[in-house]
């Protein structure tokens, strides 16, 4: 991937990861980094 394409640095996506919910049913999630990054850019 591209450096930079994230909001989030890697030490942070470490501490925010072990938070996100997993073994869901239903459709493929999509990278929760990117989307993730995405709701802080449009919030600034």
């Amino acid at each position: 991937m591209r450096k930079g394409l994230f909001r989030l640095d890697d030490q942070q996506w470490a501490q925010l990861q072990p938070h996100l919910p997993t073994n869901q049913t239903g459709p493929a999630r999509d990278d929760d980094r990117r989307i993730i990054s995405g709701a802080i850019h449009i919030l600034q």
